[in-house]
């Protein structure tokens, strides 16, 4: 970013001393598949950057989601594949472990009708010069599901996912710094799971809660708090990864608010006015005007405060209608979502080469100019083509040790046949 200390010079091998951090916003399952395929141009493009070796991780919601699993030692290329496909062997990224209906807050709260109704009514008509005539009906207002999805069946799947032989569900025995951040609802406060007095909540518990938004999924009891989306606080609160001493931080924020100027000419729309869209298409151009605006006001604190670290945002352009169209929370296009935040990012490194390589020179880093330049590059072709090389690695491995399985089944045979020697041979000469 702009203002932000840079030196020429770099090589290939990260420096012994350089502390990389990463932060990721929120943006729903859409926002989600963008990030992995960023990640993916990043580490492909990035000589000496490990996603999963990196000083500090924090996360957002989705950020959050995808952050936990890359501390956790899930590589990039894996989740390209998790979401690619309902046949993971991580399990299935499918719309039934993300939209389960709450039923148990539906019927709760519908069960507080009759209450709510005849309860307005009764003061309305007790003291009607005190209440409105709209006193029964406004009260109904309390009645409404704070959220439509239940969201344990995330933290079901990631306690699965985190499970497995050399993962981890405990912050506390990760051997990574991750932060995932909530906002308590009722302090309104941030809370960063993962730091000391938060870090004995399970990883997959702390994801839940971080990705719990007002109004699509209903707030997550932790330790008798209630906790909802982090986003509405900060938008990718890349201050954490910098306290926590990291002297670059790569940042992704997928969510934009859009600009339809030239919408109408490239048949994205007929018209272009948000508005005729409906409630829907304003209150998220809303939502994305106030996330982006207040992300700008954080990286002009940033560039004050941590003077001798390193920032690089990586974000969809304003006129990225893909992105700004697509249901952010619709899994039939998550392959397309995800070849679109890879390429972009391609672009982005590419056209800001001269910006970034002096910066990522600085923490020991270079640009693969040769790989950018590659158009050719799909991400899937090229976690397929990892596939292969890991499905002939494999191949080779079971060769070998079938060959030496046989050869010790044979020489097992030959000494049970062979009688004891009397006495210690002695071979002179070289083999």
């Amino acid at each position: 970013m702009g203002g932000m200390r840079v030196i020429e010079g770099g090589r290939a091998d990260r420096a012994a001393d350089s502390r990389i951090g990463l932060a990721l916003a929120s943006g729903g399952i859409g926002g989600a598949i963008y990030e992995i395929g960023a990640l993916r141009a990043l580490e492909e493009a990035i000589d000496g950057l490990d996603l999963n070796d990196l000083h500090v991780y924090v996360g957002v919601s989705a950020g959050a989601f995808v952050g936990a699993c890359l501390a956790n030692g899930i590589g990039i290329e894996r989740l390209c594949r998790t979401i690619a496909t309902y046949e993971s062997d991580e399990g299935p990224f499918a719309p039934g472990n993300f939209f389960v209906p709450a039923f148990g807050e539906l019927g709760r709260r519908t069960a507080m009708v009759p209450g709510l109704f005849f309860g307005g009514l009764w003061d309305y008509l007790r003291a009607p010069g005190n209440y409105s005539v709209f006193e029964p009906l406004l009260r109904l207002g309390r009645a409404l599901p704070v959220g439509v999805f239940d969201s344990r069946r995330i933290a079901a799947y990631l306690h699965r996912v985190f499970s497995r032989p050399g993962r981890t569900d405990d912050f506390r025995e990760l051997g990574k710094r991750l932060v995932v951040v909530a906002a308590d609802l009722d302090s309104g406060r941030a809370v960063r799971f993962g730091e000391p007095g938060f870090d004995h909540v399970p990883i997959s518990k702390a994801v839940q809660a971080s990705s719990a938004l007002p109004g699509l999924y209903a707030p997550v009891t932790i330790d008798g708090r209630h906790y909802v989306d982090g986003v509405l606080l900060k938008t990718v609160h890349a201050s954490v990864a910098l306290e926590a001493g990291a002297e670059l931080v790569l940042a992704i924020n997928p969510i934009v608010p859009v600009d339809t100027e030239r919408a109408v000419e490239q048949g994205v729309m007929r018209r272009g006015k948000l508005v005729d869209r409906g409630l829907p298409t304003v209150l998220a151009q809303s939502v994305r005007t106030l996330i982006r605006s207040r992300l700008e006001a954080g990286i002009a604190k940033y560039r004050q405060q941590y003077a001798g670290s390193d920032l690089i945002l990586f974000e969809p352009r304003r006129d990225d209608y893909r992105m700004f169209f697509t249901n952010i929370f619709s899994f039939a296009d998550r392959q397309t979502v995800c070849e679109h935040g890879y390429q972009r990012t391609r672009a982005s490194l590419l056209a800001r080469r001269d910006e970034i390589e002096p910066v990522l020179a600085r923490h020991g880093l270079a640009l693969r100019v040769d790989v950018l330049e590659d158009s050719s590059r799909r991400v899937w072709e090229c976690v397929e083509a990892s596939d292969r090389a890991s499905g002939r690695r494999r191949a080779r491995e079971a060769g070998l040790t079938g060959r030496l399985d046989h050869a010790l089944d044979r020489l097992d045979a030959v000494l049970a046949a062979e009688p004891e020697p009397a006495g210690p041979a002695v071979v002179s000469g070289a083999a």
